[in-house]
């Protein structure tokens, strides 16, 4: 099998297939898509996320808080404790792993969150270090936020731009390659592009204002998350490149790598969908967040205007992190 996500419909085959048992108090439940389950508690409802770290090298801590905590944020709720798994190969040193826990424990004291548990095992099953985050936030029930819940009509919102995760992860992993291309202010950009992931700020205002759908912008960039909205919510989409956020840095490293930047993993981005697109963009804005408005949430089909030509968008395979040459 490749490396990356099980494709689009197999996975759907598999969530359908393997449910357990079925509880009145789940009022999200997993489905391609939905990144977050949700619980009802009657007082408050519980959220709940969880991804591992698999395809960067450096800031995997920092990343794993984040990418889970945005999930969090995506859902309307906030985050409130972790628990951390670190699967290490016999390979590893204790210096390591306690390099990793801190850069966790550091994250998670800047998002006020609780480590609360996990597991830590040496292993000759991976051969680097894996790390997985299990996030746990709470919302108030009418605060939640499907991804499930785009609306025809919809404007189609993007925080800050596209593929800052894959930027950084690229210009910390491939420092000498990148050095090449880009001048010294854009690779030092491009490699602090890991401070801009969190999304939490934008969650807080969207669900303020009020929106239809979120999703953080994770494996599979931008055209996957507008691919994964449209099959929860049953929808279509038709957005403009011309329209997409992009850094000119994260444009010259997709050049170097001969990956698509619409295509390539994105935390730090937000998509939203609302009938209040320019109402969020200003209040965004005013708070000091990029935010534009690419395109609209249409009846079926998904369409990608590319120099004035109509391109269908397809499930996605894996994210382009994965297709480094």
């Amino acid at each position: 099998m490749k490396e990356g996500k099980l494709n689009f419909d197999d996975l759907r085959e598999m969530i359908q297939k393997n449910k357990g048992v079925k509880r009145e108090e789940v009022i999200v439940r997993n489905d391609v898509g939905e990144d977050c389950s949700v619980i009802d508690f009657k007082n408050s409802c519980g959220i709940f996320s969880t991804d591992p770290i698999t395809g960067a090298t450096e800031n995997v801590g920092k990343l794993a808080v984040h990418i889970n905590c945005n999930d969090i944020a995506s859902s309307g709720g906030t985050p409130i404790a972790i628990l951390v798994t670190i699967l290490a190969p016999i390979t590893s040193s204790l210096q390591e792993i306690n390099k990793i826990m801190s850069e966790i424990s550091e994250e998670s004291a800047k998002l006020g969150l609780e480590i609360i548990g996990g597991h830590t095992e040496v292993t000759s099953a991976v051969n680097k270090i894996v790390v997985s985050v299990t996030a746990i936030g709470r919302s108030e029930k009418n605060n939640i936020v499907k991804t499930a819940g785009a609306t025809i009509g919809d404007d189609i919102i993007v925080t800050k731009d596209i593929a800052l995760e894959g930027t950084a992860i690229l210009a910390n992993d491939y420092e000498e390659r990148c050095k090449k291309i880009l001048s010294s202010d854009e690779f030092e950009e491009a490699k602090l592009l890991i401070d801009k992931i969190s999304v939490l700020k934008e969650g807080i205002i969207a669900t303020r204002i009020g929106v239809n759908s979120m999703h953080d912008i994770t494996e599979g960039g931008l055209l996957g998350a507008l691919f994964e909205v449209a099959a929860a919510s049953n929808t279509g989409f038709i957005v403009y490149e011309d329209k997409i956020p992009v850094k000119e840095s994260t444009k010259k490293i997709a050049k170097e790598f001969s990956i698509d930047p619409l295509r390539l993993i994105s935390s730090g981005c937000m998509l939203i969908t609302t009938d209040k697109g320019k109402e969020l963009v200003d209040a965004l804005r005013k708070e000091g967040i990029k935010a534009s408005i690419v395109g609209k949430v249409t009846r079926s089909k998904g369409i990608l205007v590319s120099n004035g030509v109509e391109l269908v968008v397809k499930e996605p395979k894996r994210d382009e992190l994965f297709n480094i040459k």
